[in-house]
């Protein structure tokens, strides 16, 4: 399993854009990538530890821990103790999802440095076999590309569009907590003072000032 986080590194990423990052994991440490991608849509993973010496084997200690978990907590991919491997699904909820890699704790303290390339959306499709399997023509091809791409925009429209949808009824919801709050703060305030008010004269009228 993977430990708590010290060390998080996150980007986030539209769904139809390539991922494609190297980055460093010091031992006994986690760093985290996280895309947002919306449901329904197929998204691959790829990654790697590089070799830091070319033409040798890779050292035994070069290995990784990796999970892939949606907004939910739900995991989609699980490696332990690897030196690579890939991911492949289909989203089933919408949100932020991460990759965390964890490299084990080492004596001396070691780096990996780690090659991962992420795709999601139209990215994650393999063109060229789609045309080998379709036998179509290059032109032909490239019209299927572009439909894709105009559907993958059209969806994100929504998306975006359900997401905008979701922070004015989180906004409506607020301010209708606020003005509550607002007016529970009147009535009190209120309160108190005409407590303070009816103390003050009847401390008075037994001191007999009034």
């Amino acid at each position: 399993m993977i430990p708590t986080m010290p060390i998080i590194l996150i980007l986030m990423l539209f769904a139809t854009q390539i991922q494609s990052v190297q980055f460093e994991v010091l031992s006994g440490h986690t760093k985290c990538i996280a895309e947002d991608i919306k449901s329904h849509s197929m998204t691959v993973g790829k990654y790697h530890i590089v070799n830091p010496n070319d033409g040798h084997p890779l050292p035994d200690s070069h290995k990784v821990t990796v999970r892939v978990t949606s907004t939910y907590g739900n995991t989609y991919h699980y490696s332990d103790n690897v030196p690579e491997g890939h991911f492949a699904f289909e989203t089933t909820e919408a949100g932020d999802y991460m990759a965390c890699f964890y490299a084990a704790d080492h004596k001396p303290p070691i780096t990996l440095t780690l090659d991962f390339d992420w795709k999601s959306g139209v990215a994650a499709k393999d063109w060229t076999s789609v045309a080998k399997k379709g036998s179509v023509e290059l032109m032909e091809l490239e019209l299927k590309k572009m439909y894709e791409h105009v559907q993958s925009i059209h969806d994100e429209m929504f998306y975006l569009r359900e997401r905008e949808e979701e922070m004015q009824e989180l906004n409506r919801s607020t301010n209708s907590k606020m003005a509550w709050m607002t007016g529970l703060s009147i009535f009190i305030c209120l309160s108190v003072a005409g407590l303070q008010l009816w103390h003050l004269k009847t401390f008075f009228e037994k001191k007999k000032l009034i």
